[in-house]
């Protein structure tokens, strides 16, 4: 059955669940709202095909190195309306106007991350946009394997974790018509502080938020990671949830030490932000609408990609051009993390903010230094 002796050793893409003929697994959140796994030991045979799907712990298969492309949607309306270059939204409509399915994370009406199935283009449209938070998988494995049993193309897009679980899960007889695409992931961040986030915005805005968007690219441009929040009908910015993310403290302890974050990849396609974009292809994004980084990693992958290139502008790239950190080595935790998760159990969202946010003295104090310290170097410098 499936144990748990260090907790970074499970990243939540719920395969053991799916695969439990008894069901006898249950994924229970934590402090900061990440799921594990929970066995009712009543139900459980002991039969251990959790622990033989469980692809988070085993070493890699051998992977090949990916052909690099970088690729911007032609159209600008769909452009302007995905985060990056918006290439995925290429990508499942080839495979729905075919008669497949994708699947992909949305952010519901009360702003929770989850997984969820597609069949035509208005569903897969809400795929679209950034989310930084670990999505909910709820049944989505299950629901991939009755799609590939039935014959169906199915396009999973998520983490590499949940591709990988994902391909775990699935019969290799049934993985030909199965066609991963995973992101450059920097970490996944707590569902549990989003969720007190945006009830932070409204007690803040004195409103219901009913939109909110991680990188407002309309507002601020491709490059900027702009938070906005519009209540009734003004919209405001922040960056506090943004702060704490990159700040690597409210992060998946499995995020640490992801076996992923590498060049070669688990999926078949990868897609992420192209930064860096300026020295491997001058002059393709110098009005800031976004430009996606396209790792190909296998043949699927780029059997997929040739079908869609004619809707993208396309550059190949070299590899030497890509190498950002989160496809050299898993993002680094924050010393902070244990005493972050016992002042958001215990005091709440405000005070972590203040502690280790951008809204107490400690922040000003050090934002302060910095500006003097930029200062003072500029001085040197004349």
């Amino acid at each position: 059955m499936v144990t748990l002796t260090d907790i970074r050793s499970c990243c939540g893409c719920t395969a053991c669940q799916a695969v439990c003929p008894r069901e006898a697994i249950s994924l229970v959140p934590d402090a900061l709202g990440f799921k594990y796994p929970k066995v009712d030991m009543d139900r459980c045979t002991d039969c251990g095909l959790c622990e033989k799907v469980c692809a988070f712990v085993r070493p890699l298969p051998e992977l090949q190195l990916p052909v690099a492309k970088a690729a911007r949607n032609k159209d600008e309306q769909s452009l302007m309306r995905s985060r990056s270059g918006a290439v995925f939204p290429v990508l499942a409509e080839h495979i729905l106007t075919d008669g497949g399915a994708v699947y992909g994370a949305v952010m519901d009406e009360k702003f929770r991350v989850l997984h969820k199935r597609a069949v035509t283009l208005e569903e897969a449209d809400l795929f679209r946009g950034s989310k930084y938070t670990q999505s909910d998988m709820g049944n989505v494995y299950k629901a991939v394997l009755d799609d590939l049993k039935k014959g169906i193309t199915v396009l999973f897009s998520g983490t590499p974790c949940q591709v990988h679980g994902l391909s775990s899960y699935i019969p290799s007889i049934l993985r030909e018509k199965l066609i991963l695409a995973d992101v450059v992931c920097h970490g996944v961040p707590s569902p549990y502080v989003w969720r007190d986030y945006i009830l932070y915005q409204e007690r803040l805005r004195k409103g219901k938020v009913v939109e909110a968007n991680f990188r407002d690219k309309n507002e601020y441009g491709w490059k900027e990671h702009r938070e906005t929040y519009r209540v009734g009908d003004k919209l405001y910015t922040d960056m506090s949830y943004t702060y704490l993310f990159y700040k690597h403290i409210m992060l998946r302890p499995s995020c640490t030490i992801c076996p992923y974050a590498d060049i070669k990849r688990v999926s078949d396609i990868t897609l992420g932000d192209f930064w860096g974009w300026q020295n491997a292809v001058p002059g393709f994004n110098d009005d800031d609408k976004g430009v996606s980084l396209v790792l190909l990693n296998t043949e699927k992958g780029r059997h997929l990609f040739s079908k869609c290139e004619s809707q993208l502008f396309t550059r190949d790239v070299q590899l030497s051009d890509c190498l950002q950190p989160n496809l050299q080595h898993p993002t680094k935790p924050h010393h902070d993390t244990d005493a972050f998760t016992r002042d958001f159990t215990e005091k709440g969202l405000t005070y972590v903010m203040k502690r280790y946010g951008d809204k107490g003295w400690r922040y000003m104090v050090y934002s302060t230094y910095m500006n003097i310290k930029r200062t003072v170097k500029k001085w040197l410098k004349r």
